[in-house]
C-alpha cells in the first residue's frame, strides 16, 4: 500500500509526486494515457524572453526526476470511483483497487465541444487533438485547415501546427448560439484576446491592446475590424465571419460562412464556402473535476477559474481529511502553474503525513509564494479575471474553515 495515490500524471500530479517522495513517501501515480506528461506532451511555443518551452522535454525531466525517487508511475489505468472508508482512501481502477491515506486529484482539463452542423465528418477536431496528433504522434492533421473559434489555446496550437508546416487558412467564430455563447460574440473574442497580446504577431494587437481595454475602443474596432481578417504569424483572424456548417461527403471538404455584425448575429446573404480538408474547434477548457465530486468534495462556481471547481485552500488542501487537488482542476491556467501548485500540494501532504515537522512549514509556505509570482510572470494565461476567481475561491475557504470552527464549538 502507498502512502499517497496521485490520480493523473501531468504537470501537476509528477510535481506533486516528487516533492512527496524527497521527503519518504511511497507514491503510486496512476494515469489513464499510454505515457506521462499529461497535456505537457503537446506544448511547444516561445515565450516572451525569447526561451522555447518544449513541454516533451519537460515531461521527461519530471518523469525522470520522478523515477529516480523509486515513485511508481503506471500508464493505461483508468480510475472510475474514488472513495474513503476505513481512515483509507480507496481507488477503483480498470487495474484493481488502490488504498492509500492521502490522494491528490490532478486530472486536469477537458475542453467544451462547440456543436456545428457537420462536426462529426472525419477530418473535425478538437484544437487540442491537434495539437497531440501534431507534437505527439506526429501526424499530419491535414493540408488546408480552418480554426473554428478564437481564444488563448487557438493562438498558441495555431502556431504549434505552423512550426510543422500545417497550413491554416483562418480563424473564425461559431454562429451565435445558446451553446456557443461568448465564443460566438466578436467584442467579448476581443476583450479575451487583448489579455494574449504578447503572443500575437499582431502589430495592432500588440500596440493596441492598450487603448483597447476600454469598451468605446473595442466597440469602435469590432464596427470596423477589416472583412479580411487581421493577421496572425500569416494567418487571418476573422471576427466578422462564422461557420455556419462544416460540408462534405465522406471527409471535410469546406466551411459554410457567413459575415456577422458587430453583435455576432448573421448577416444574410453575405454566405460563401471555404475550402478545407481539416477543421479545428477551439471552445476553450474546463476543469476535469468529476472524480473530486465522485469523492464527495464541494464545489463552487466561479467562472473566472473556468467553471465549477472543488473547494480548496491556497495549500491545495480540500474539505474531505487526506484529498488534495492541484493543477487544472483548480482552474485553467499555464502548465507552469499546474507544477507549481502540484509542488504546494505534495509539500502540504508532507506536512499532514508529519514527516519532516521542524522545516515543512517554511518549504510550504515558499511554494505558495512561488505560485503567486509564476502566475504574475505567466506567458499563456487562459482567463484574465484569474486573480479574481482564485481571490474568490480564498474566501470561499476561509468562510468554510469559519463555519466548521463555530460548528466544532457549538458541538464542544
Amino acid at each position: 500500500m502507498s502512502d499517497v495515490i496521485i490520480i493523473g500524471a501531468g504537470p501537476a500530479g509528477l510535481a506533486g509526486a516528487i516533492a512527496c517522495a524527497e521527503h519518504g513517501l511511497h507514491v503510486t501515480v496512476l494515469d489513464e494515457f499510454i505515457k506521462p506528461g499529461g497535456r505537457l506532451l503537446g506544448q511547444l511555443h516561445q515565450e516572451p524572453s525569447g526561451e522555447w518551452w518544449n513541454g516533451i522535454q519537460e515531461a521527461e525531466r519530471l518523469f525522470n526526476k520522478a523515477s529516480n525517487l523509486a515513485v511508481d508511475i503506471r500508464c493505461g489505468v483508468s480510475v472510475f470511483d474514488l472513495e474513503k472508508r476505513d481512515q483509507l482512501w480507496h481507488v477503483h481502477t480498470n487495474s484493481g483497487t488502490f488504498k492509500a491515506r492521502f490522494v491528490l486529484v490532478a486530472t486536469g482539463a477537458a475542453e467544451y465541444p462547440i456543436p456545428i452542423p457537420g462536426w462529426t465528418l472525419p477530418g473535425v477536431m478538437s484544437i487540442g487533438a491537434a495539437q497531440v496528433m501534431t507534437n505527439v504522434h506526429r501526424v499530419q492533421v491535414g493540408k488546408k485547415g480552418v480554426i473554428i473559434g478564437a481564444n488563448i489555446l487557438a493562438f498558441a496550437i495555431l502556431n504549434e501546427l505552423q512550426l510543422a508546416g500545417i497550413n491554416v487558412e483562418r480563424i473564425i467564430l461559431p454562429e451565435k448560439s445558446p451553446l456557443s455563447g461568448k465564443a460566438a460574440d466578436p467584442e467579448e473574442v476581443l476583450k479575451s484576446l487583448l489579455h494574449a497580446a504578447h503572443l500575437a504577431p499582431s502589430a495592432m494587437l500588440r500596440f493596441g491592446s492598450r487603448f483597447m481595454k476600454q469598451d468605446w475602443m473595442r466597440k469602435l474596432v469590432i464596427n470596423f475590424f477589416p472583412g479580411g481578417g487581421m493577421k496572425i504569424n500569416g494567418t487571418p483572424l476573422q471576427l466578422r465571419k462564422a461557420a455556419l456548417e462544416i460540408i462534405g461527403e465522406e471527409q471535410v471538404e469546406g466551411v459554410r460562412v457567413a459575415d456577422i455584425d458587430a453583435a455576432g448575429a448573421v448577416i444574410p446573404g453575405t454566405e460563401t464556402v471555404y475550402e478545407a480538408d481539416f477543421v479545428c474547434i477551439a471552445g476553450g477548457l474546463y476543469p476535469l473535476a468529476e472524480l473530486a465530486a465522485v469523492a464527495g468534495c464541494p464545489f463552487h462556481y466561479v467562472p473566472e477559474l473556468g467553471g465549477h471547481v472543488p473547494a480548496h485552500s491556497e495549500t491545495m488542501e480540500t474539505p474531505l481529511e487526506g484529498l488534495f487537488v492541484a493543477g487544472n482542476i483548480t482552474g485553467i491556467e499555464s502548465g507552469k502553474i499546474a507544477m507549481a501548485q502540484g509542488t504546494t500540494a505534495g509539500l502540504s501532504i508532507v506536512k499532514h503525513s508529519g514527516k519532516a515537522p521542524g522545516s515543512i512549514e517554511q518549504k510550504l509556505g515558499q511554494a505558495v509564494q512561488n505560485i503567486v509570482h509564476v502566475r504574475q510572470h505567466a506567458a499563456i494565461q487562459f482567463n484574465p479575471e484569474i486573480e479574481n476567481g482564485r481571490n474568490k475561491m480564498k474566501q470561499h475557504w476561509e468562510q468554510q474553515v469559519k463555519t466548521n470552527s463555530l460548528s466544532s464549538e457549538k458541538i464542544g
